[in-house]
C-alpha cells in the first residue's frame, strides 16, 4: 500500500522462513514465490532468484517436484537478465534434487542446460565439465545409447571437442562397449571425474551399474578417427 515493494518482498521472505519453521510447505512456496515477483517489481534480478532458491532449500525434503520448479524458474529468471554464472549453484543443486529421486534423464538434461548457461557466459570448464556430468549420469542410469548420443551432440561444440572431458568420455564409452569393466572402473577413478561434483563423483565411482554382459560385442565409440579440423 506504501509503494515499497522492497520492503513487502522482504516480509514475504520472513514469513516463509516462519511457514518453513511450522511445516506449512504450501505457505513455504507461496510466500517465497510472491517475494520473488515483489522484488521484480524493483527491478532486482538477483534478490528475486535467491528467494526462489530459498524456497527451493526450504521445500527440497517435504516437496522436491516443488523445489526443482523453484531452482528452474531463478535460473530462468537470472539467464533472462544475462547472468548466466551466478545460476551455477542453482542448477547444482537442482541435478542434485534430480539425483536423488533417482530421476536420471530430467537431472542429465539439466546438466545439459547448465552446459548451456556456460556456454553463453564463455565459462568453458564447466560447460565441459557439466557435458561430462551427463554423459556419466546416463551411463550410472545403465542408458549406454542415449549416453552415446550425448557424446556425440556435444562433441560438435569446439571446446567440448578438445577438452580432457571430452576424451575421459570417450574412454568411458569404448569401455562400455567393449564389456570393459576394469577399465570403466579405472576411468571412473581419473582426474576428470574426481574434477567434478561431488554428487556425480558418487555415482561415477559406482560405475559400471546394470548388466555388462549385454554390451559386450557393440562397436567401440568413434571407430573412426576424428578429424579435429572438420567439425561439420
Amino acid at each position: 500500500m506504501l509503494s515499497s515493494p522492497w520492503d513487502a518482498a522482504k516480509h514475504m521472505e520472513t514469513c516463509g522462513n516462519i511457514a518453513k519453521e511450522l511445516g506449512n510447505w504450501g505457505e513455504v512456496l507461496d510466500y517465497y514465490r510472491r517475494a520473488s515477483e515483489l522484488f521484480n517489481e524493483c527491478g532486482r534480478v538477483q534478490p528475486a532468484a535467491d528467494a526462489l532458491a530459498k524456497g527451493a532449500r526450504a521445500l527440497e525434503e517435504s516437496s522436491p517436484d516443488e523445489a526443482i520448479q523453484l531452482y528452474t524458474d531463478a535460473c530462468s529468471l537470472l539467464e533472462e537478465d544475462g547472468r548466466e554464472q551466478m545460476a551455477f549453484d542453482l542448477y547444482r543443486a537442482g541435478t542434485s534434487v534430480y539425483l536423488k529421486l533417482e530421476r536420471y534423464e530430467d537431472a542429465a538434461t539439466f546438466l545439459l542446460r547448465w552446459g548451456l548457461a556456460a556456454d553463453h557466459c564463455n565459462a568453458v570448464n564447466s560447460q565441459c565439465k557439466a557435458y561430462l556430468s551427463a554423459i556419466v549420469v546416463y551411463l550410472y542410469a545403465h542408458d549406454l545409447k542415449q549416453a552415446e548420443k550425448c557424446y556425440n551432440d556435444c562433441s560438435q561444440i569446439d571446446a567440448f571437442l578438445k577438452s580432457d572431458q571430452n576424451r575421459c568420455a570417450s574412454k568411458l564409452l569404448s569401455a562400455y562397449a567393449e564389456g570393459d569393466i576394469e577399465e570403466i572402473k579405472r576411468v571412473a577413478q581419473s582426474s576428470s571425474i574426481s574434477n567434478l561434483d561431488h554428487m556425480i563423483i558418487r555415482i561415477a565411482r559406482k560405475l559400471p551399474t546394470g548388466d555388462m554382459s549385454a554390451l559386450k560385442g557393440k562397436e567401440p565409440v568413434d571407430e573412426e578417427p576424428l578429424d579435429e579440423n572438420d567439425l561439420t
